[in-house]
């Protein structure tokens, strides 16, 4: 079976890639003489994606029922795939975001069998009333640690403020009382849905033979093209946050905060590409450990640390900036100064030149590990674009495009804060 080339000189990179006759998209990394091998499994379906139609019927699923699916599907008629995994030297895991569920694992030896067990319990609905209401067990436990985990707080605290009715104000493991609604009937709705292999990508990185990766596909999975339904996310919502502000008390040795700004989602190609470059140029040089506004605040002891990122999906993207400080609410008015400065002068360009750099830098570091490239790719490839793109994009970004990112998106009101605060002491 053939498979296509594409060439990334700048980066002395390849990859391989084909479409097989069923839909399933087969991207491949070769690594000649590395000993471990990585294999990623992953369904273009997320925790956001609870309405959808399937047989002329609407479907309306419980908040969680994805990530439900994704323990769920571990379980086969002849015992754990886990296990199995494990067993033949592999070390094997999943995980559920809003947009994406995927499966993988890493191993040294025994690849081609691995990567067998891989695509067969993946694409292999087994569900029973009674492993069903076990498992409903073990989340609920698994609810309880996040319910009271600052971060997991702090973060869809500060999606609700930004979003009224968006699906990304859910937790992705639900709640006790969602998950109560998860039966086999749901979760094989919710699997021949969106587990088609039209819907999926399998993508691996390791010293493997691309022809080979794809002809196992090709074997282990259904052979028909099945249609995928278009998920229902709602309208897109307005750029101005829902809510201005959230706090809560938890036990945390010092505040933690988030600064967060809805972004225009969807898109794809190129474009998105240029959009997403724009937004982490934009927060490291606004933001980063080497900008002004940080250095200040960490040499007057305002913040003990601070990171960014931006996220992109098809129903809402957003941009965070993070960290521990003892006053949050003046972090937030020293963030919009310096925005507001960009948005009037624009950046300095000897330092966003560092910051272009230091952005190329950390893309390339980041190659060097498989899970890390492969979920990079992945997500391009649902999203319509081909991340390795973004090393010929990044060097001809203009220094203008970040700093109109930062006049429509992080503007004083376009921001909301959430807080987590220590809790009251006790003397």
């Amino acid at each position: 079976m053939s498979l296509a080339r594409t060439d990334y000189p700048n980066i002395d990179e390849r990859l391989y890639s084909t479409v097989l006759e069923n839909g399933l998209r087969v991207l491949v990394v070769p690594r000649p003489g590395f000993l471990k091998k990585y294999a990623f499994f992953a369904a273009n379906y997320g925790g956001a994606a609870r309405a959808f139609r399937l047989d002329g019927r609407r479907v309306e699923t419980p908040e969680g029922v994805a990530h439900f699916l994704e323990h769920k599907l571990f379980d086969m008629p002849w015992g754990s795939a886990l296990t199995a995994l494990s067993a033949a030297g592999a070390q094997p895991n999943a995980y559920t975001s809003d947009f994406i569920t995927a499966y993988h694992f890493e191993c040294t030896e025994g690849f081609a069998e691995n990567l067998g067990t891989l695509l067969e319990f993946v694409s292999t609905p087994y569900f029973t009333a009674e492993s069903v209401a076990k498992e409903r067990g073990i989340i609920g436990e698994e609810i309880g640690m996040a319910e009271n985990e600052p971060n997991h707080a702090l973060y869809y605290g500060l999606m609700r403020s930004l979003y009224e009715r968006s699906p990304v104000r859910s937790s992705v493991v639900g709640t006790a009382e969602s998950i109560a609604r998860i039966t086999p009937e749901v979760l094989t709705d919710c699997h021949r849905a969106f587990y088609a292999p039209s819907n999926m990508l399998l993508a691996v990185v390791g010293d493997v033979e691309p022809e080979s990766v794809a002809e196992a596909a090709r074997r282990a999975l259904p052979a028909e093209r099945a249609p995928v339904p278009e998920p229902d996310y709602g309208e897109i919502e307005p750029l101005a946050p829902f809510e201005r502000r959230f706090s809560r008390e938890m036990d945390v040795s010092a505040p933690q905060f988030m600064i967060g700004a809805k972004l225009q989602p969807g898109g794809g190609g190129d474009a998105l590409l240029r959009k997403q470059l724009a937004a982490a140029l934009a927060l490291r040089a606004l933001a980063g450990s080497s900008s002004p506004l940080y250095t200040s605040m960490y040499s007057e002891g305002l913040v003990r640390s601070l990171w960014n990122e931006a996220d992109w999906g098809p129903c809402a993207a957003y941009a965070v900036i993070g960290g521990e400080s003892r006053e949050p609410e003046r972090v937030l008015e020293r963030f919009c100064e310096a925005a507001s400065a960009v948005a009037r002068e624009g950046f300095e360009p000897a330092a966003f030149e560092r910051c272009r750099r230091a952005e190329y830098g950390m893309r390339l570091r980041a190659l060097g590990s498989a899970p890390a490239l492969a979920d990079t790719l992945a997500r391009g490839c649902f999203a319509g674009c081909d991340a390795l793109r973004a090393f010929a994009l990044l060097p001809e970004l203009a220094m203008e495009d970040c700093a109109a990112f930062v006049r429509e998106y992080l503007r004083p009101e376009r921001l909301a804060l959430a807080v987590i605060q220590p809790l009251p002491r006790k003397d």
